[in-house]
């Protein structure tokens, strides 16, 4: 049975505590799933719209790194994106993302994560239709047009949960940089985005990859994740850092530089780093309004390419579930999920994160152990 109503946890001003409401919940519709969430994961970009950063509505509902068990199924809605059969109770991800109806860009340009109309679960108000639309929440719809896949059993929640953002986004972002076996990767910013990065690159064949932090655990652990070489950026000047990173990357520098810290003034630096003919990869600016000078002469003499990252293809969350899946022994994915929360806990989770105080929480609804009831 489905019942006729469920919680949500919302806040009401940037910055605000999270409260939790009652919201009306009803059978799926045609193209859509009815999902209990068993467990959704706290991203840097939900932490930036809480504090009013970036635009989002209030009563806000926050959360898109999910997964859950399918409670039922709408009309016409029978197999995954791999063509594998969905049932009821069956553990799924599905994409941050769904795209209204096709068009130009992802019917044409093969961006449907760029198609107009598209939007982002944990991005609407509470108040929006359907209601039960992000991942703070005892139950989400998965709506029409997103990108679902059935979860393996020996992943772990907590190994399964950062696939459809974090982990999708650094395939994406490792793709834009364009790596060849062989390779040297510098990767600014070693939060669970840069970690996964660098296990990605490194499972990808590159020679060597560099992270640049400034905080002490997070460069212990990129050694876990494929990080040969963790340097402090605010340990020396930034010509002594660039020294140091080049003479690390003979004979010219790096292939490629992939910025995830979310500091725009880490991208002029980071472009100064590249070879000559690299690829400067931006995947962590997600805050709109964050001008950055860029010396426009460098691009060019050095014949460099600048890439921007956002949201994914849906053959990036396929990609993502099977790096996970295939690498899950060679790197502790479940470790960077580091504290759990309950729904009345959010705005402790919040604060954490905000604080860095954890890597990854992760929100776990108080019945999410029990699909379908």
């Amino acid at each position: 049975m489905i019942p006729t109503q469920a919680r949500v946890a919302v806040y009401d001003t940037p910055g605000g505590a999270f409260r939790l409401a009652d919201y009306p919940l009803r059978p799926p519709r045609s193209g859509e799933l009815l999902v209990k969430v068993r467990m959704a994961t706290l991203c840097r970009s939900d932490i930036h719209t809480w504090q009013g950063h970036r635009p989002g509505p209030c009563p806000g509902l926050l959360g898109h790194e999910i997964i859950g068990n399918i409670v039922a199924l709408g009309h016409g809605v029978e197999r995954d994106m791999r063509g594998d059969p969905l049932r009821q109770g069956d553990r799924i991800t599905w994409s941050e993302y769904f795209a209204p109806t096709p068009d130009y860009f992802s019917e044409i340009l093969d961006l449907p994560h760029k198609s107009a109309g598209v939007d982002k679960y944990g991005h609407c108000s509470a108040d929006t239709a359907p209601h039960h639309h992000g991942g703070f929440a005892e139950y989400c719809y998965v709506l029409p047009r997103s990108w679902v896949l059935r979860l393996p059993d020996e992943l772990s929640d907590e190994e399964a949960t950062p696939i459809n953002c974090g982990v999708a986004t650094m395939v994406a972002a490792v793709e834009a940089a364009a790596l060849k076996l062989g390779d040297t990767v510098v990767v600014q910013g070693l939060g669970l985005l840069g970690l996964y990065g660098a296990a990605i690159a490194k499972a990808r064949g590159a020679r060597r990859v560099i992270g640049v932090d400034g905080e002490r655990t997070r460069r212990e652990m990129g050694a876990l994740f494929g990080v040969d070489v963790a340097l402090d950026p605010d340990a020396e000047d930034g010509a002594a850092l660039a020294r140091q990173v080049r003479e690390l990357c003979p004979p010219a520098g790096p292939d490629a530089v992939i910025e995830v810290c979310g500091d725009p003034a880490a991208i002029p630096p980071g472009l100064a780093l590249l070879r000559t003919g690299g690829t400067y990869v931006i995947a962590g600016i997600v805050s709109p309004g964050t001008p950055v000078p860029i010396d426009a002469n460098l691009v060019l003499r050095k014949l460099l390419t600048l890439r921007g990252v956002h949201n994914y293809h849906p053959r990036h969350l396929i990609q993502a579930l099977d790096f996970v899946q295939a690498n899950r022994r060679r790197f502790p994915f479940k470790a960077l999920v580091d504290r759990h929360y309950t729904l009345e806990q959010l705005s402790e989770a919040f604060a954490d994160g905000a604080a860095r105080k954890v890597l990854r929480a992760a929100v776990v609804p108080a019945t999410a152990n029990h699909p379908g009831n």
